[in-house]
């Protein structure tokens, strides 16, 4: 087990690194889905042997509320269905924190509940905000959950110039669920699990 990072050198780098993402052109983007809410590109990972999915939509609301129900906090549990638990380890400051949080299964099980002790770190960007996270090998892995790893993740949220009560909201995700799974259930949960967080927290949203 790995002591806690000094936040001040991973968070910078970790925002490099999203920056770094959000700057990849559209050609190296392949499609992987649609839907009303959003859509799911990927290109394979710089950073382990599965993909890196980006994923975009519009969500009626002003960047900061948007940004409240992703980032660790007590909205994120409220809506998002694939998350059943969330526990700050450590703050460090007011943006940034340690979180450990576990996931339901996935596939009729075919993906077994997952857990996952994150870095977490909120920062503004342009007009708006990016939250961003990656995995730290931190603590006790508790019994009947395999313990996941994030590489570098990311939610770019900015108003939209012509329409300040909306935001774009893009995703960067690239997530090792590790264990025993065949690589082709992992993509297709991956690409549906993206769409579903859109409709979900516009659902959230409203309420």
């Amino acid at each position: 087990m790995d002591p806690l990072p000094n936040p001040a050198p991973l968070a910078s780098k970790l925002r490099n690194t999203l920056v770094r993402y959000h700057s990849i052109a559209d050609g190296e983007w392949r499609a992987a889905k649609k839907t009303k809410d959003a859509t799911v590109w990927r290109k394979p990972s710089e950073e382990f042997s599965g993909y890196l999915y980006k994923a975009q939509g519009v969500v009626e609301d002003v960047t900061n509320r948007i940004v409240d129900h992703i980032r660790p906090g007590p909205y994120r549990l409220d809506w998002d269905s694939l998350m059943t638990s969330m526990d700050i380890l450590e703050t460090f400051e007011e943006n940034c924190c340690v979180m450990r949080y576990t996931t339901a299964g996935q596939l009729w099980n075919i993906i077994a509940p997952r857990e996952f002790v994150d870095f977490s770190y909120t920062t503004s960007y342009e007009d708006g905000l990016l939250t961003c996270g990656i995995s730290l090998d931190y603590g006790e892995v508790r019994p009947n959950f395999v313990r996941g790893f994030n590489h570098p993740c990311g939610w770019f949220c900015v108003p939209l110039k012509d329409s300040p009560g909306h935001s774009l909201l893009t995703g960067y995700i690239q997530t090792e669920l590790r264990g025993m799974l065949p690589q082709s259930a992992v993509d297709t949960a991956m690409s549906s699990t993206l769409a579903n967080f859109y409709s979900d927290l516009k659902k959230a949203l409203k309420t």
